[in-house]
């Protein structure tokens, strides 16, 4: 009655697990109702403030007031969606951007950097389009998302957002032909912003502020990235989305949009090294100029527009005298080999932005082999076969370890039954019997799980790299799966896309989720398990992890599957070379059986 009465209860939770997974996975990780590439403007009117008059008198601290509060030159605040893409886009005033990685445009009005999208990454792989990424937006369409450089401070006329910069009619910015903006206030002061990049997703703007009054003046360059949430992916326990910076040579992954929202600002501990926001694959940062100070910090404005600032402490120019200050920003892919050599070149901790978290150490290894398989193979599904298969050979003389600790532990068994029979009311003196059998035997009971604990951070550092790996993104495998860091977009039950309708996430079974549970049940029943509420558990639960693990990538199902089939042959050939073990187990399931079913005659 109690083994019935325990396997209805595994049945329950069972279902209450395949029940929950699918509510849990929309509670926690919903998705964007909308595609951020594509968005329009919806809503009601702009609610952007306006400047406000001059700034703090000559000499003073400006740090309190640039760029919090909206005064002259102050950067853009937060505004309601209600442009059109296209139409901010084909407005006139705008410095074309062409370079390998990046390409969009810049805003002569406010010298916005508002309008960027990464060639290198396709948006979608539906019905054959081939849009770009889109990074930037322009202030007040409903993906708004942008970087704007300027300056604060007293005793001078300071450009704002709604100046209008002066640049040579056929500029256009590539890595071969940077670009400068220029304006000059009505009081003579000139300013101008030079624009650099390179052959991924680095822009370098060098701000200076010339004076050419009789009268010294305070300056203080600031620049921000300025951006919605709407269309930010989702946070999950193992990727970080939302405001990111390093500071005293340590990386910030602590602060959400949430957290932004209830605290209305946050500043990083430390010197900062660089700020910005960072979605699952994408990354926007500010990196200041070498030796000069600045503070940083991230804002909520309110409307789901957030703000990360880089400001520079005020600086006296005197007359005649010219300040400069060069801001990098970064807006791109978070491509590991990219993001290293960033930080070789002096971006302190800039390959981490990728959080990598407590096994880095063998993340990054793996992920150089898969580059280096998929680049001999010529498909990254293939190389995370071959990486699965020569991780499994590394691993085979752990596992013999394992299989000759369990035979040895089984060899044992009789023993121990003997001595739990005669010591049944003396427990702690059958402790000391079973320990005295342990030493004269030599046999480690313990041998036999550490095995699978040294395979735990091998097996959770590869799911977190696949999971990780802009790499993996719309990277195809063969047949129907063509992007392996989507799930399996093929589904039993229409036939896969033979009948006109998509299944309920709970029931959209692929064919690699089905191959996972097949191989898991088939492992399982080559273990046999003497507690029949254990062994009917385990029949259960591989059909239950086929539906838990359905909507997981594809790439991540590869290599389970691999791994299962891997496990599969090799259990069948430590089988073959201990023949007693498997005998042995069945033995004692036989004799478990027996005992119940005398019980039950009783």
């Amino acid at each position: 009655m109690n083994d019935n009465r325990n396997l209805i209860i595994a049945i329950i939770l069972s279902a209450l697990v395949l029940i929950g997974w699918d509510t849990a996975m929309n509670t926690f990780y919903p998705q964007p109702e909308k595609s951020a590439e594509v968005v329009e403007a919806v809503d009601g009117p702009q609610a952007a403030a306006a400047p406000t008059g001059a700034g703090p008198a000559p000499g003073s601290d400006t740090s309190a007031q640039a760029p919090a509060a909206s005064g002259q030159g102050a950067p853009i605040e937060a505004t309601q969606p209600v442009r059109d893409l296209d139409s901010e886009l084909a407005s006139a005033g705008r410095v074309p951007i062409d370079a390998p990685g990046l390409a969009g445009s810049i805003n002569l009005r406010g010298a916005l950097v508002d309008d960027l999208v990464l060639t290198r990454h396709l948006a979608t792989l539906e019905d054959g389009a081939e849009e770009p990424v889109r990074l930037f937006a322009p202030a007040g369409t409903e993906a708004q998302y942008f970087a704007q450089f300027g300056w604060v401070g007293s005793g001078a006329q300071f450009p704002d957002r709604d100046t209008v910069w002066k640049v040579a009619d056929d500029a256009t910015l590539t890595p071969d032909t940077p670009v400068t903006l220029q304006w000059t206030a009505p009081d003579g002061t000139g300013y101008a912003i030079r624009f650099a990049i390179d052959d991924d997703y680095m822009i370098t703007a060098t701000q200076s502020v010339a004076n050419r009054g009789g009268e010294r003046i305070v300056a203080q360059p600031f620049g921000v990235v300025n951006r919605t949430d709407r269309f930010a992916d989702e946070g999950t326990w193992i990727i970080h989305s939302g405001p990111i910076g390093a500071f005293d040579d340590a990386v910030n992954f602590d602060i959400g949009y949430d957290d932004l929202v209830e605290e209305g600002r946050s500043s990083g501990n430390g010197d900062v090294d660089w700020i910005g926001f960072t979605d699952h694959y994408w990354l926007s940062s500010l990196v200041p100029q070498a030796g000069a100070e600045a503070e940083a910090d991230f804002r909520s404005l309110g409307n789901s527009i957030f703000r990360a600032d880089l400001v520079y402490q005020p600086t006296a120019v005197a007359a005649g005298e010219t300040l400069t200050r060069s801001t990098q920003l970064f807006a791109g892919a978070k491509e590991n080999d990219v993001l290293d050599a960033y930080e070789d070149g002096g971006i302190v901790n800039f390959g981490h932005a990728i959080d990598w978290g407590w096994f880095e150490w063998f993340e990054r290894p793996f992920l150089w082999l898969l580059k280096q398989l998929e680049s001999l193979s010529g498909n990254f599904g293939v190389a995370i076969i071959l990486l699965t298969v020569i991780i499994r050979f590394f691993l085979f003389p752990i596992a013999q370890k394992q299989f000759a600790s369990m035979a040895a532990m089984r060899a044992i068994q009789p023993k121990m039954k003997a001595i739990q029979e005669r010591y049944k009311d003396d427990k702690q003196k059958m402790q000391q019997e079973v320990m005295a059998l342990y030493k004269k035997e030599k046999v480690n009971p313990l041998s036999g799980c550490l095995p699978i604990f040294i395979q735990i951070p091998i097996f959770f550092a590869l799911y977190k790299v696949l999971m990780l790996s802009v790499e993996m993104r719309h990277k195809p495998f063969v047949l129907w799966i063509e992007d392996l860091s989507a799930p399996d977009p093929a589904h039993v039950l229409n036939l896969f896309g033979l009948l006109p309708f998509t299944p309920p996430a709970l029931l959209a079974i692929g064919p690699l989720a089905i191959l996972l549970g097949l191989t898991m049940f088939l492992q399982f029943r080559m273990n046999p398990i003497a507690d029949p509420v254990q062994e009917q558990i385990f029949k259960i639960m591989p059909w239950v992890l086929m539906f838990v693990m359905a909507p997981f990538a594809a790439g991540l199902l590869l290599y389970w599957v691999t791994n299962n089939i891997l496990t599969l042959a090799q259990q069948k050939y430590l089988y073959s070379k201990n023949p007693q073990l498997r005998e042995q187990a069945l033995k004692e399931k036989e004799e478990k059986r027996r005992k119940l079913a005398e019980a039950k005659g009783q």
